[in-house]
């Protein structure tokens, strides 16, 4: 019986090349991509991180809550902060807190921080996603582009009440 021919030292066919050279180049591109991206691409949120506890956060929230509170939906106060202020947003199981009042084209520090566990913090339909931790105040410079009213869910698992867990953004002009 005879061994197959052997070919892997024999010049590659035109189309094989071709094909190698273009999956090389597309390669680099995309690796040039990631940090071009970065740096050039809109969909990077201005954000800082900072150490903090769950007690010391919630009492950020519940201080902003008494200063701004303009009414109340299904039991959870509504906040309109003034533009320019520091928004503090609270994630714990299974609850958003409170409703957020903002107005479109102001900016706004919002803080987020948890409780009690991980959480994803994803503004829909607008699809920002942020992770959500317990000891660390994440804070974004948002700036609203359109009105309406904006759900938040959590997109990370929480335990049992997850799927519950859905806040809301309301954006007036």
């Amino acid at each position: 019986m005879l061994a197959p021919e052997r070919t892997w030292w024999k010049p590659l066919h035109r189309y094989e090349r071709s094909w190698l050279i273009i999956a090389f180049f597309w390669c680099i591109l995309l690796t040039a991509m990631m940090p071009i991206w970065y740096f050039y691409g809109r969909q990077n949120v201005p954000a800082e991180t900072l150490s903090t506890t769950p007690e010391a956060f919630e009492e950020k929230v519940q201080e902003m809550v008494a200063q701004y509170e303009v009414g109340t939906e299904n039991g959870i106060p509504v906040v309109a902060p003034p533009p320019g202020s520091d928004v503090y947003y609270l994630a714990r199981q299974w609850q958003w807190y409170p409703v957020l009042q903002l107005e479109e084209g102001e900016t706004y520090r919002l803080h987020l921080s948890s409780l009690d566990v991980q959480h994803g913090f994803s503004l829909q339909p607008v699809n920002l996603n942020l992770q959500v931790l317990p000891g660390y105040d994440y804070i974004a410079t948002i700036t609203p582009t359109q009105t309406g009213e904006f759900s938040v869910v959590c997109n990370e698992f929480c335990a049992i009440g997850h799927h519950l867990m859905v806040g809301k953004i309301i954006v007036n002009e």
